[in-house]
């Protein structure tokens, strides 16, 4: 087996602490980086339940100087009694000159009330490539509100190639921190 450059230390510390699989959450990540310097990192660890079980999924985001890796793994029984868990552990490598878009959707509580500069407890980051596009289907009107004749359809068509909810409530004040910075770094790079 080939060995893997070692990832920077905040990077295999943030993968450690989400504390899914470590060891081949770093090896998938270190293979897709194929030596590349780290220019900025996200790691995001999510649970999720099924009816009858719960699922384990965490997303690395690695910027360089000329890509964008995700990395995810999740894991799954491939045994009908669930006794053998199976992890499957995906990366894909972006050219950043296909990243059409970095998206920050901010929820603040009590906007009333709102303190500058604390943006809230949870956002989301949408990053769009152009690999999966959301289609949103409306029936179209005229404007006349007696009117039933069938006007077909209308709608938009959006990027929506990665969501990433963070939320401090849930994982931690340093995740909003840390995504913003990955955002901040990602939407300087495909800005040039």
């Amino acid at each position: 087996m080939p060995a893997f450059p070692a990832l920077p230390q905040g990077l295999t510390v943030a993968i450690e602490q989400a504390g899914y699989y470590p060891a081949l959450v770093a090896d998938v990540v270190g293979a897709a980086l194929a030596g590349e310097p780290v220019v900025s990192f996200l790691v995001h660890q999510e649970t999720t339940f099924d009816a009858d079980a719960v699922r384990r999924h965490v997303t690395v985001l690695v910027l360089t100087e000329t890509r964008l890796v995700i990395g995810h793994a999740d894991d799954h029984s491939d045994d009908p009694h669930g006794m053998e868990d199976v992890a499957t552990a995906t990366t894909e490598s972006v050219p950043l000159r296909f990243v059409r878009g970095v998206m920050l959707t901010h929820v603040v509580a009590d906007p009333r009330n709102y303190v500058p500069g604390s943006l809230g407890r949870e956002m989301t980051l949408t990053v769009g490539w152009g690999t999966v596009s959301r289609v949103d289907l409306l029936p179209a009107t005229c404007g006349d509100p007696a009117c039933d004749a069938d006007h077909g359809l209308e709608g938009t068509i959006a990027s929506d190639d990665l969501v990433l909810r963070l939320s401090a409530d849930a994982d931690g004040d340093g995740v909003l921190t840390q995504g913003m910075a990955f955002a901040h770094a990602l939407s300087a790079r495909i800005g040039r």
